[in-house]
């Protein structure tokens, strides 16, 4: 399928709370040959064994990398409670995975639709998508499933929920909601469906236009 007639393509924001499910549906959306651009894992590839950031890191933070690539709970303690220290990494960072999604944008710029997977989409204000998709299931389920991963504890659980916008705010504020408190075959018939109806209203609006 060509663009649609659009100048790029569709972009829709693919977001969610820990324990959402988040990254199995970017992995359904995969597999419905959906180009998807995965925020975190650029960042871990800048920052692993290897990675390009490496040496600007160790300048500006002297003893937070190594040969397995940055000591997250070095450079964490580095910068925190520290402002400025903060802002100093994420310029680093940002502009470094910007430069990836543009990279990922030109690669696929004659397909119709492509996902940015932001877990922080509304937590850090994000801007440059057309629509977002909120990944959500039931608090039980949520927490049940953060809470059977290592290390986890009731009180990480709750740290971290707190410096999320919580799940009813962002179902509140989403173009669109799947729900991963089903069974996997039907939250994998609500993505297909998902990007069935984007694709048609493009098409649509390609014809008509």
């Amino acid at each position: 399928m060509s663009s649609s007639g659009r100048k790029r393509p569709f972009i829709l924001g693919l977001t969610g709370s820990i324990g959402m499910g988040k990254s199995a549906v970017a992995a359904m959306l995969r597999e419905l040959g959906v180009p998807v651009f995965d925020a975190d894992a650029a960042v871990h590839a800048l920052q692993g064994p290897g990675g390009a950031l490496l040496p600007e890191i160790e300048a500006a933070f002297p003893g937070t990398t190594g040969p397995e690539g940055v000591d997250r709970p070095a450079l964490g303690a580095a910068v925190f409670g520290d402002a400025g220290k903060l802002a100093r990494l994420e310029g680093i960072v940002h502009p470094a995975v910007a430069a990836m999604r543009q990279r990922f944008m030109a690669e696929n710029e004659a397909q119709p639709l492509v996902v940015f997977d932001i877990p922080l989409l509304f937590e850090k204000g994000a801007t440059g998508v057309d629509a977002v998709a909120v990944v959500s299931a039931p608090a039980e389920a949520q927490r049940a499933r953060v809470l059977a991963r290592p290390g986890m504890t009731e009180d990480k659980f709750a740290a971290i929920l707190r410096l999320q916008v919580p799940d009813a705010e962002k179902r509140a504020r989403a173009d669109y909601v799947i729900d991963t408190g089903v069974s996997l075959a039907e939250t994998r018939a609500a993505v297909a469906g998902l990007v069935e109806a984007i694709r048609s209203s493009l098409q649509s609006d390609a014809n008509s236009g």
